[in-house]
């Protein structure tokens, strides 16, 4: 997932791209958001996208700094928020070598870290520290490879939503080369997926002291066309970390 990608769906971001802040159950992400928020604090909105996040950002900060890789999300995200004079946009690549960023009390960053190359993702960690100041407060989610083997072992189990035919030697190789990386395969696009120890390793090693580490539910409608009315508890779900740098 690089700049191409995100610039190629941007239009169609809303019937593309799953909506972490409607679909969120029980709304953790929010009530994490609103514990830490501040009208003296600086937050960054990391992978912005068209901008969702930035109402509910706007009006609990002093200043925000919406921040994409796509400029045609980005120019989405100022119109629709045009409102909020609290807000600048920046066009920015997170996975870069380098980065050059103004540092904020709070980063939020939601199902930004995607991409299926291991080069990018240990660059977009270590510039989630290079966005915060020393003590400063970071809000993660990321999908979880717990959810996805779970709703797996129940899609093959019960058959929901089996798709008929078999899939190529090649094919099968390639998804499980990708999976032994935690890259599952989203309409044909590796996508990164995180255990919760992980987490726990990778921002460790980028200086944060991980506080929390909790679920964000969804509704089973969000994994199967047609889930059966017997499934019920655990929901799927992303991971949400709370993080402090240190």
């Amino acid at each position: 997932m690089d700049r191409k990608y995100w610039e190629g769906i941007a239009s169609n971001y809303n019937e593309e791209i799953f909506d972490v802040l409607r679909n969120d159950r029980s709304g953790v992400i929010v009530s994490s958001i609103e514990q830490l928020a501040s009208k003296k604090k600086s937050v960054i909105d990391i992978g912005c996208a068209v901008g969702k996040w930035i109402p509910l950002l706007a009006a609990n900060f002093k200043q925000v700094i919406a921040a994409d890789i796509s400029a045609f999300n980005l120019d989405l995200a100022k119109n629709k928020c045009k409102d909020f004079k609290n807000v600048d946009y920046v066009r920015m690549d997170m996975s870069a070598d380098t980065l050059t960023v103004i540092p904020c009390e709070v980063a939020v960053c939601i199902n930004a870290i995607l991409t299926g190359s291991l080069k990018k993702r240990i660059n977009f960690f270590r510039s989630l520290s290079v966005c915060l100041v020393p003590g400063g407060s970071l809000v993660l989610v990321v999908p979880s490879l717990e959810s996805s083997m779970y709703t797996s072992i129940i899609r093959d189990r019960w058959k929901v939503d089996k798709e008929n035919g078999s899939q190529s030697s090649k094919t099968a190789s390639r998804k499980l080369k990708n999976f032994k990386q935690g890259n599952v395969e989203i309409d044909g696009v590796p996508t990164k997926h995180y255990l919760e120890a992980e987490l726990r390793l990778l921002l460790s090693h980028e200086g944060f002291k991980v506080n929390k580490i909790e679920k964000v539910e969804y509704s089973w409608k969000t994994e199967f066309v047609k889930p059966p009315r017997w499934l019920r508890e655990p929901y799927p779900w992303d991971w949400l970390v709370i993080a402090k740098k240190m």
